[in-house]
């Protein structure tokens, strides 16, 4: 059933999964908990997520509670081909490998579908679009899906204002234990280490330029200030930028920061964010790095008809050269850094984004019939509990609100 690019590298995969997932303690606890009780038993779970060790934790703890599971990869590079052969030596019906066409790519899409599952797990939408556009007959079993990233949640919201998403959806990415850690911590580490590990090249004293104040690009500002950079913030929104401002970051516009940034990295979820009006302007040498979900930040098509010549210098580095003899180098052909040039987020961090994952496959399981078409929360008590077992694993402790706390923070009748 599955395929991969080379299933002998599964002892190698199976040893990642294991430092995976001694590294995620909570996503064990729950492991634990589904091999007990058996939530999915005989259910189809289908998922489109980056190929990772931490994935493969994921998926195969879902395995371990009953569901029989499919995975494709969300994205051409991000697959690890070690841990894609070791989870169909796993039992994990799995169609992704590293370089992935785009035929072959939504060909993997639809035999993910062919699991014709209850729930589908979502990372940039691409199973849910393909069951609403051209898989309608899969539409009476599914009783909900799930999605992990924020330009995938843009379209699942875009979707439901048009009243054309037809089953209840959790925006995994909404949660904070998702956006508070996943954004904010692994995409700036996960993307400073693809920088380093294609360039190895210094960021102190250099202009950093973060297209995007959202949480990834807060968290992004805030790992290059720590390197040593100069950070500027580009934005749309004007409350962003204020607080871009008031955190003490240049704030411009892309046409000006193209001028002299050394370093640029997009985390818009939007298309166009460079462009060629921006190439033209940019110094010699200037470094570009993708970590939106999409590879429509960068417009690479445009880079590449302005270059004279185009040349692979590094593992995943590009160096495009203009007619001016400039040189501008792109990281991982403009898809997402951090997973196309190194590991993406760590385990850790990945250990309570995919408990949210987890949890919220229970929960639709339990729960998705009762739910309206649309996009939907996990619950706060869900979130709070991915939170309190990770400190618990973790060895801290927090205080206890007394009945007398908690009435004074329900009541209105105190005065001053």
């Amino acid at each position: 059933m599955s395929q991969v690019k080379n299933p002998k590298l599964a002892q190698q995969g199976l040893q990642k999964l294991d430092w995976a997932y001694h590294n995620m303690p909570v996503m064990a606890e729950i492991r634990k908990r589904f091999e007990k009780e058996k939530p999915f038993a005989n259910k189809n779970i289908a998922c489109c997520l980056h190929v990772t060790k931490e994935t493969g934790v994921l998926v195969l703890a879902l395995k371990a509670g009953g569901a029989n599971v499919s995975l494709c990869g969300s994205n051409p590079l991000s697959t690890q081909d070690d841990v894609a052969a070791a989870l169909a030596q796993s039992g994990i019906d799995t169609y992704a490998w590293r370089g992935i066409e785009k035929e072959d790519y939504y060909q993997a899409v639809n035999s993910a579908l062919d699991i014709q599952p209850h729930v589908v797990i979502d990372d940039g939408a691409d199973l849910i679009n393909t069951v609403h556009q051209s898989r309608r007959d899969l539409m009476p079993q599914i009783v909900g899906g799930q999605e992990e990233t924020t330009t995938g949640v843009i379209r699942l919201r875009a979707m439901a204002a048009d009243g054309k998403l037809e089953f209840p959806v959790i925006a995994v990415n909404d949660t904070p234990t998702k956006h508070y850690f996943d954004n904010f911590y692994g995409t700036s580490q996960g993307t400073l280490d693809a920088i380093m590990r294609t360039t190895n090249a210094l960021f102190a004293g250099k202009q950093f330029v973060v297209a995007g104040y959202g949480w990834c690009g807060k968290g992004m500002a805030l790992r290059a200030h720590g390197m040593g950079a100069k950070v500027t913030i580009t934005e749309v929104d004007p409350v962003k930028a204020l607080a871009a401002h008031m955190d003490g970051y240049t704030v411009t516009t892309m046409d000006k920061a193209s001028e002299y940034g050394d370093f640029f990295v997009t985390l818009t979820g939007d298309k166009d964010v460079l462009t060629e009006k921006h190439f033209q302007k940019m110094k010699d040498g200037a470094i570009l790095a993708n970590s939106g979900h999409f590879d429509c930040e960068i417009n690479v098509q445009q880079l590449g008809k302005m270059a004279k010549t185009k040349e692979t210098v590094r593992d995943n580095l590009d160096q495009y050269t203009l007619s001016s003899g400039r040189r501008i180098f792109l990281i991982g052909e403009g898809r997402l850094a951090n997973l196309a040039a190194a590991e993406g987020h760590s385990s850790e961090i990945m250990d309570l984004s995919f408990s949210d994952q987890a949890l919220a496959a229970e929960y639709l399981l339990k729960h998705g019939k009762s739910l309206k078409a649309g996009v939907h929360l996990l619950p706060d008590e869900l979130d709070r509990f991915v939170a309190q077992t990770k400190l618990d694993t973790q060895g801290v402790k927090i205080d206890v609100l007394s009945a007398e706390q908690e009435h004074y923070l329900k009541s209105w009748q105190h005065g001053t």
